[in-house]
């Protein structure tokens, strides 16, 4: 029997810059605005270290692959 595993991937469709919160939003099955709304909250809490987690997550993150009806 193969398990399905699910793996965090950078978003190649639902990207505005490099995809990461388009992926975290596929993952977590949310719409990825919301995901860029709470982002765009907690750096502007947090002194703009969200920026810094941004690039961080941007560069860890590997990029997710094209699916059949997307370019």
């Amino acid at each position: 029997m193969v398990q399905h595993v699910k793996r965090l991937y950078r978003s190649r469709h639902e990207r505005v810059f490099g995809g990461v919160c388009g992926g975290i939003g596929e993952y977590l099955n949310v719409d990825p605005v919301v995901v860029r709304l709470i982002w765009v909250v907690l750096t502007l809490l947090t002194m703009f270290m969200g920026i810094i987690v941004y690039l961080i997550a941007w560069i860890i993150i590997p990029e997710g692959f094209l699916t059949k009806g997307f370019y």
